[in-house]
Formats: structure tokens, C-alpha cells, sequence
């Protein structure tokens, strides 16, 4: 299990004991939402974004979050789901509306039941209508719900396709969704507008097509006369959500597969000082520290190629291609940039000492340190 954050984490809900984050794919207008319980680790990930899993994967690790599931609110047409590649990362379950019937999935959810994680649940609420698989996610003490598509910002999800029925994507948001507390916060799945989070209040009084006072008549008019266009990914989307997002042997391919790469929250490929002294004759290690540090008191590791940062862009190609790189330096900031800057111009693989120098030195590898001249 992973250790639990040692700092104070924000809550949105529950006191000081909730984590909560909301992240964002602009490609998709996708929302992702981590969420975990403080005391024990332990976190949950909800609509998950496949290209978006290193991004995932790194936050829960850096927060010291041991997830024990991802849950979709429905089997998306517009985005690919990232829960098979989390299962692979953590053994997290999947978790979907066993309504779907997809495969791969190790937590099969029906209306009423509940998702742990720690101290804390999520309650399962089924709210079809959009498609007949969409759940909506309860926070324990209804102060936030994660609607999917059922009922957005202002708006909700179509239901001209994947068994959409207006008539029932009415009674799901007015019975399941709009019966919570007028406090509780609504997070939706999608918003292409900037819109990050509404309340149920606020969806009573200002939803165009369910608010106000609107019935069940005035909502399947609005909804029967949208005639929009299919997602433009549904064809990719749903055969490959109906498989939890695991990739068909055609277009599986493994990323980074070089060596153990892990990608911090910001992106950057990172790998362990351990792995790469045991691998050091199959790797380049750039060292872009200044000369005078390489030949100072800290040593530098054996075969390094010595390359100060502010010469890297002109003396770039003297980097030798047949191998991977590691790039470091004394903390591992300086060598980030340095990653950055080589995978720009396109020196591929590399990736960045995970901690620098500090952290090799810290792991007891071997260094070489130059014997001080006798004054």
C-alpha cells in the first residue's frame, strides 16, 4: 500500500479527511476526478482518459494514493477510458455499470450499491437515459456527486444514440440527481465551456432544459429537436470502452519500453538511480552540470558525458543516438529542462536521473570523486 501524503491535504467535502482533484483533457473537454480518503491512502479515479494515464498515474503516486478502483459513469463515445491501463499499473478494480456488459471489468456496479475506499464510500446511482449504463457517484455525505453525462453544467447528455431515451434521462436527473441536497455539487463529465463544477440549486433554477420549472413535456421537446452530430470518436471509442479501454492486439504498443519510465505530474520521463546503475553499459548518461561542479567535491557517476546546460542546444549532437538517455545533475531540476529541451529537438528516448546526483549519492552508487591537488 502506498504511504499517506505527509502534509495536509484540502478537502472539498468531509472535513480535513477528503482529497479531492479535478483534472481536465482540453482535447476532449473530458473532467477526470481523484479522489481519496486521508487517513488511509486510499483513493479512487473516475472517468479516466487513456492518453491522459501517465498524468493520472503520477499525481496518485506523488500523493502518496493507493487506488483501489477506477469507475467509469458510462461507456464514453468520445474519449477512450484509461481504467485498463491504471488496472495494469496498480491492480486497481474497474469499475462500470454491469448494465454495459463490457469486458475486462472487475467491479461490476448496479444502482444502490457502494464503492470503499478507506473511511469513506461513493454510492452508486443509476441514472440512465443518455445511454442505459450511466451511473452517477455519491460522496458519503452528499456533498458532491460525479454525474457523467447525465446532467451537465446547464445542460445534459443527448440521447439520440447508445439506447438514449429523454423520458428516462428526466426521471434519472429529477429523481436521482435533483433529489440531493441543494447544496451538494455536481461535477460533470464534460464541459466545453470552462464550466468546472454547479450545484443542485443551480441546476433546479438555471438548467434550460430541466430548470425552472420546465416538466417532463418541455424537456423531450427540447431533447427530440437538438439533431446534433455523432462524437467524432464514437467509432473508436465505444468498441474500445466496451473493452475497458484495453487495446486490441492491432494497436497495442508499449510505451517507453526501454526501461521502467515514469512520468511525473508535469510530464517529464523520470527513471530510478538504482535501475540505471544496473543498466549503465546499456545507457548515455548526460551530465549538465557546470565543470567546475563535475570536478568537484560531489564526483560525478563513472562515464558520464559532460555537457554544462547552458551548451547543451549547440553541443547537442555530440550525444550518441544508439542508446538511451539519462540526463542529471545535482537535484534533477536543471537536467528536467535539459530532458525537455533534447525531446524538442527530438532526441528520443531520454529521460531524466530521477532525483540527480542526491539521489544516487543517496542510494550509496558508486561515484567518482577527483583527488584534491596538494597545495
Amino acid at each position: 500500500m502506498a504511504s499517506v501524503p505527509p502534509f495536509p491535504l484540502d478537502a472539498a467535502a468531509g472535513g480535513a479527511q477528503l482529497l479531492f482533484r479535478q483534472l481536465f483533457d482540453a482535447e476532449t473537454g473530458t473532467f477526470t476526478y481523484l479522489l481519496a480518503d486521508v487517513p488511509s491512502g486510499e483513493g479512487v479515479l473516475i472517468d479516466p482518459v487513456y492518453e491522459q494515464h501517465p498524468r493520472d498515474l503520477s499525481l496518485a503516486r506523488e500523493l502518496g494514493i493507493d487506488l483501489v478502483a477506477c469507475l467509469d459513469t458510462h461507456a464514453h463515445a468520445d474519449h477512450v477510458t484509461g481504467s485498463w491501463r491504471m488496472h495494469q499499473a496498480t491492480s486497481c478494480a474497474i469499475g462500470l455499470a454491469a448494465a454495459a456488459r463490457a469486458r475486462n471489468v472487475t467491479l461490476p456496479l448496479a444502482h444502490g450499491e457502494r464503492v470503499r475506499f478507506g473511511g469513506r464510500h461513493l454510492e452508486v446511482r443509476a441514472t440512465p437515459g443518455h445511454t442505459d449504463s450511466c451511473l452517477t457517484f455519491v460522496l458519503d455525505d452528499r456533498s458532491l456527486a460525479f454525474t457523467g453525462d447525465a446532467l451537465l453544467v446547464r445542460g445534459c447528455g443527448r440521447c439520440d444514440f447508445q439506447q438514449g431515451n429523454a423520458h428516462t434521462l428526466f426521471r434519472s436527473i429529477t429523481e436521482q440527481i435533483l433529489s440531493l441536497p441543494d447544496r451538494c455539487q455536481l461535477y460533470p463529465a464534460h464541459d466545453y465551456s470552462g464550466r468546472q463544477v454547479s450545484s443542485v440549486a443551480e441546476e433546479k433554477a438555471y438548467n434550460a432544459r430541466l430548470g425552472g420549472g420546465a416538466d417532463e413535456r418541455d424537456f423531450v421537446g427540447y431533447m427530440e429537436n437538438l439533431h446534433l452530430p455523432h462524437p467524432h470518436r464514437i467509432a473508436e471509442a465505444l468498441p474500445a470502452n466496451l473493452r475497458s479501454g484495453r487495446p486490441s492486439d492491432a494497436d497495442h504498443s508499449q510505451e517507453d519500453d526501454w526501461g521502467p519510465v515514469e512520468r511525473s505530474y508535469a510530464g517529464l520521463p523520470e527513471v530510478a538511480a538504482a535501475w540505471v546503475a544496473a543498466h549503465r553499459d546499456q545507457l548515455t548518461l548526460v551530465d549538465v552540470r557546470s565543470e567546475a561542479e563535475v570536478l568537484g567535491p560531489d564526483g560525478q557517476v563513472p562515464g558520464c558525458l559532460a555537457i554544462p546546460l547552458p551548451e547543451l542546444a549547440a553541443r547537442a549532437a555530440e550525444i550518441p543516438t544508439g542508446k538511451p538517455v539519462v540526463v542529471l545533475c545535482h537535484s534533477g531540476s536543471r537536467s528536467a529542462l535539459a530532458t525537455q529541451e533534447l525531446l524538442k529537438r527530438g532526441h528520443n528516448p531520454v529521460a531524466n536521473l530521477r532525483g540527480g546526483l542526491r539521489g544516487w549519492q543517496a542510494e550509496g552508487l558508486p561515484l567518482e570523486v577527483p583527488t584534491p591537488t596538494p597545495t
